[in-house]
């Protein structure tokens, strides 16, 4: 069988697909925003027009409509991960029990509330700036397919409660449970949380661009920053000063010298059908657009989108020396094998055309958690290692930031991912090359065989359960 792909021709042996991504077709073509005359000077210049810097300059408004902040924008808004992510809004971020774990009693409970909050935060914001980004919160389920990952569930649940989670929180689907709300293959249940929503990502950066525009931000596009220091930007069109610079680059952070080896750069890959019918839908489910992923080591993730597409998407690669990367096409063998990933999960779909296909680059702290860091000195608040998860974190990082520039005592600012008065040099740096590229596709490979050999019968069991152990070993370390 075909693998389904519109527009696809053997080319030389490999096949030549289509690498455009499903956000930016769905959206008419932007008129282009009248270039806004650069202030030499201002209290907050923001390094990016993603999430990241977007949020920050919207809270730094709300809290302070004087404060004149500028943003620039090597392309256009939402060029980055921003508009190329997979729409999953979560209510948590990357390795959250681990700042749990070290809190107690009305602390925990309060930042629990505060991670929980961040879906709720985005929809108020949302309806208070007339922001219709086809937002559906209809929480998230994550399938366990096979033993392997029945194990996996069990242990996942058992960690979540221990950090104070409730049933209310995270609970067990038994199968037929699952069965009610999707039916993927070979699942004998899922992990079901409320909090988490889907949504257009692009949408909703459009929208919060129009919202910081209308509070008075000056978001410069096409204008590349080349430096900072000092208080100072460097841009082809001279310097800016500022009081406080922000650099919101997450997986582009390598682009600047003053940045490089704190942050990540590694890919991710999706792909997106044609429109189903209703009887191809009936056939799946996912009647309330919740997001959904199973719980193998490659990390996967979809959602029903709101105009009827099945999206689906999974771990990518990483390039030697964390080099971001934004031009996926022709990709062929990236996009064939996630969409045999899709059809592996729903055998109902093995006929549907595979329309889209798309990738982006997301960033990764070496904690593997987000933080927010403030440097009084020199001037400068950076946040990003999101690991995958900014659509909701970038929210609460962007409030974050915006509280500590104010110098405002808030919940999100007492948090332990705040580095403090911290200089760049503190945070953490990944190893150099050859190591990262090679303890990457090392751990990538321990993950794949663990996958792979998880449920089968004719592997020895004490063999079986080692590859196991080494693969959570390596998950504890990446968490």
């Amino acid at each position: 069988m075909g693998t389904g792909f519109i527009g696809e021709a053997a080319i030389g042996g490999k096949m030549r697909l289509p690498a455009s991504c499903l956000w930016q077709e769905a959206l008419p073509a932007a008129a282009p925003s009248s270039p806004t005359a650069i202030a030499s000077e201002c209290d907050v210049a923001i390094i990016g027009a993603g999430y990241t810097g977007l949020w920050t300059a919207y809270y730094l408004k709300r809290q302070n409509p004087a404060l004149e902040v500028q943003v620039f924008e090597a392309a256009h808004a939402g060029f980055g991960a921003s508009g190329r992510n997979g729409g999953w809004l979560i209510g948590g971020i990357a390795a959250q029990e681990a700042w749990l774990a070290g809190l107690k009693g009305d602390a925990r409970t309060a930042t629990r509330q505060l991670l929980y909050g961040i879906v709720d935060e985005v929809k108020a914001v949302c309806e208070r700036e007339g922001i219709d980004c086809d937002l559906a919160h209809g929480g998230v389920l994550y399938a366990a397919r096979g033993v392997a990952q029945l194990r996996r569930a069990g242990d996942w649940l058992a960690g979540l409660h221990a950090a104070g989670h409730g049933e209310a929180d995270f609970r067990w689907l038994s199968a037929s449970e699952l069965g009610a709300k999707t039916r993927i293959a070979a699942a004998q249940g899922a992990v079901y949380s409320p909090h988490c929503a889907t949504l257009h990502p692009l949408k909703l950066l459009q929208g919060l661009l129009l919202a910081v525009r209308r509070l008075g931000v000056l978001v410069h596009e096409n204008c590349p920053v080349t430096g900072f220091a000092d208080g100072r930007l460097s841009l082809h069109q001279g310097t800016v000063s500022a009081r406080w610079i922000v650099p919101a680059l997450e997986g582009a952070s390598t682009s600047l010298p003053e940045l490089k080896g704190r942050v990540q750069a590694v890919q991710s890959l999706i792909v997106a059908t044609e429109p189903l019918t209703a009887a191809q839908w009936d056939a799946i489910g996912l009647a309330d657009r919740p997001a959904f992923a199973d719980l193998s080591r490659g990390i996967t993730y979809g959602q029903r989108t709101a105009d009827g597409r099945l999206l689906f998407g999974a771990r990518g690669g990483y390039r030697f020396a964390g080099r971001p990367r934004w031009d996926f096409a022709p990709a062929g063998a990236e996009f064939v094998s996630r969409a045999g990933l899709m059809r592996d999960f729903f055998p109902q779909l093995q006929d549907v055309r595979v329309t889209h296909g798309w990738g982006g680059t997301m960033g990764l702290a070496r904690a593997f958690t987000p933080f927010a860091l403030l440097d009084r000195a020199q001037g400068l608040a950076w946040a990003g290692g999101y690991g995958g998860e900014g659509v909701g974190a970038s929210n609460l990082m962007g409030r974050t930031l915006a509280g500590l520039i104010s110098g405002h005592d808030t919940l999100p600012t007492r948090q332990g991912w705040v580095q403090g008065d911290a200089a760049i040099v503190r945070l953490r740096r990944w190893e150099p090359e050859p190591l990262r590229y090679l303890g990457y596709h090392a751990i990538r490979s321990v993950f794949a065989l663990d996958d792979a050999l998880g449920d089968r019968q004719n592997i020895p069991a004490g063999l079986r359960r080692l590859l196991g152990a080494g693969a959570d070993a390596l998950d504890g370390l990446m968490h």
